[in-house]
């Protein structure tokens, strides 16, 4: 399949506002490696091969190791993610699955225990974000290549 829609051409201005989302989560103070684990998280979950190609390879020239790369889908049963990593992992599958998993107040807490309010809102921000791009890549039909 090839891309359906020139969709940067046809809806530039929404675009523009998407990439501008993406310009305020470089300011956070979430750190860049968990960013994009969190991207590739939520890109498997949602079966986006576009999203993982791309953040996979991000993550590869921020310095992340394969290691953590390969087992992000099993972060639960790893060692080499520190408990800040795991709880925003934890989010992001919550959030991504929102229909049957939600928010919980005690996942809410956890999350808490390590990042304050704005991290809080920027995590939220970051795994909505790359839902969103998930579903305009799999909608605009983008395939990984």
């Amino acid at each position: 399949m090839s891309q359906r829609v020139s969709y940067y051409e046809i809806a530039p201005d929404g675009m523009k506002i998407m990439m501008d989302m993406e310009k305020y989560m470089k300011t956070t103070a979430i750190d860049r490696k968990l960013r994009e684990l969190i991207k590739i998280r939520v890109s498997q979950i949602n079966g986006c091969a576009y999203c993982i190609n791309i953040h996979t390879a991000d993550a590869r020239k921020m310095g992340e190791t394969e290691q953590r790369i390969y087992c992000v889908s099993a972060w639960g049963e790893c060692e080499f993610y520190t408990e800040a990593e795991k709880v925003a992992l934890e989010l992001a599958e919550h959030i991504t699955l929102i229909p049957t998993k939600r928010v919980p107040d005690d996942l809410f807490q956890r999350v808490r225990a390590h990042y304050d309010e704005k991290q809080y809102v920027d995590l939220v921000l970051i795994i909505n974000q790359i839902n969103s791009w998930n579903r305009i890549s799999i909608s605009m039909g983008n395939i990984a290549t």
